[in-house]
């Protein structure tokens, strides 16, 4: 079974990718942070490594995607309220991202989401239940 999960994205300016996050609340692994990337914490075990956009290229040979024009991923985080989820949206407007779409109402789970500044969509949740049954 997997221990850890780390997703990894190209930014174009770290310093404002760090600054962004932080408003947000996130916090950072200094031992795996450098001028070309940072391992934000999201949870016990699940990491983001931002990664300046000329180190992300350094571990693919294919060409990296503009999330501001194509989608190559939703980042999608479970939070404990859905008051917290439109915080966390105003937030990240606030910060210098943008809403992509409405909210949604599906009963037993609300959803909104925000582009960070590079224009990755994070999906942000709250869910009655859970995945598997649980709690």
């Amino acid at each position: 079974m997997v221990s850890q999960i780390f997703i990894n994205l190209p930014v174009a300016d770290l310093r404002a990718s760090i600054a962004f996050f932080t408003r947000l609340g996130f916090t950072f692994n200094p031992e795996f942070t450098d001028d070309t990337a940072t391992c934000m914490i999201v949870g016990d075990n699940i990491f983001v490594m931002l990664l300046t956009r000329e180190r992300f290229a350094e571990f693919t040979p294919l060409a990296l995607s503009d999330a501001h024009t194509v989608t190559e991923v939703l980042v999608a985080l479970r939070l404990h309220s859905r008051e917290a989820v439109d915080v966390m949206v105003r937030e990240a407007v606030a910060a210098g991202g943008s809403i992509y779409n409405d909210s949604q109402d599906h009963g037993f789970m609300y959803s909104h989401g925000f582009q960070d500044p590079d224009g990755h969509i994070w999906e942000v949740m709250y869910m009655t239940g859970a995945p598997g049954g649980t709690a």
